[in-house]
């Protein structure tokens, strides 16, 4: 049975990224192109592996079970091709990690950015879920996790902030017209605007001081959930619409501009900085060895 090598990896890709148009900006490929693989694909098979709507895609039962064959063949020949490596000058490659909006948000950007201009021609694919997912299922060579939702089984090293708070704060104009709370149950009687979890859950806001844990569910005009949730809520408090609480590393430069007020600052609750976990296994692809590499000499570079 003839079939392209290109063609499995084009249906995979769109399998996991859920549509065309995600996978081809995920893949650089067109999404039309990916489309006429796909197609060709399943002429060659014989069967449908994808179900297809304006609105999503997602793979029938054939395609599940090829997909689910497929990862570990396609991982195999990936690390087959990384062993020329070692050949070059340079690390190459593609990094695909898995991180939550938060991180990719507040934490990932400058470490990004710094390790790219260190490995230009490694390429970094960044999949964003706040869900819990297997990383290696997801396609994916690493994942940024807090520590109470790793994986077992895998290695984790510290990237970032050790030490991260969420912070609260609202515009001046909002809290001259409204008052400034001084407790976090006076938020009860506050706009509050409110981040979700792809789920639709709505997490509680959580203070700490003095040993006094306070955690509230106050109401408001605003609720958003992961990818726009951040910049919403953040432009809603700018705007005057109510307070947010969030990670502190947002708000930090608002702040400093006076554009918003900190308030409740004695009960930001602190919390652990996240980890970087991938397999524990001796041979890893270049590019995530490499960034592995970065990461623990930057820490040892924070810690000095």
């Amino acid at each position: 049975m003839a079939m392209e090598f290109n063609d499995l990896a084009a249906f995979l890709a769109v399998a996991r990224a859920g549509g065309f148009r995600d996978a081809a900006r995920a893949s650089g490929v067109s999404a039309s192109g990916l489309s006429v693989a796909v197609r060709r694909l399943e002429a060659a098979l014989d069967v449908r592996l994808l179900n297809r709507t304006t609105r999503s895609v997602a793979p029938t039962e054939a395609g599940q079970r090829l997909i689910e064959r497929l990862t570990p063949v396609l991982s195999e020949m990936e690390a087959a091709l990384d062993v020329l490596n070692v050949f070059r000058d340079t690390p190459t490659g593609t990094l695909k990690l898995n991180v939550p909006a938060g991180v990719a948000r507040a934490v990932l950007p400058p470490i990004l950015a710094a390790f790219l201009k260190a490995y230009p021609q490694i390429r970094v694919d960044v999949m964003v879920e706040d869900n819990f997912v297997d990383v290696l299922s997801a396609g994916c060579d690493a994942g940024i996790r807090y520590d109470e939702r790793l994986e077992q089984d895998m290695v984790a090293i510290p990237i970032g902030p050790r030490v991260q708070r969420f912070a609260t704060a609202a515009s001046p104009e909002y809290l001259d017209a409204h008052g400034r709370p001084t407790h976090p149950r006076e938020l009860l009687a506050h706009a509050c605007l409110r981040g979700q979890f792809a789920s639709g859950a709505t997490p509680l806001w959580e203070f700490e001081h003095d040993d006094e844990t306070v955690r509230v569910d106050p109401t408001g005009p605003l609720r958003s959930r992961p990818g726009a949730a951040f910049d919403l809520v953040i432009q809603g408090a700018l705007s005057g619409l109510g307070i947010v609480h969030i990670y502190e590393e947002l708000l930090l430069p608002h702040i400093r501009t006076g554009a918003l007020e900190p308030i409740l600052e004695p009960w930001w609750q602190p919390f652990s900085g996240p980890f970087l976990y991938y397999p524990g296994r001796q041979n890893l692809p270049t590019p995530l060895r490499a960034f592995v590499d970065f990461v623990k000499a930057r820490n040892a570079s924070d810690a000095g």
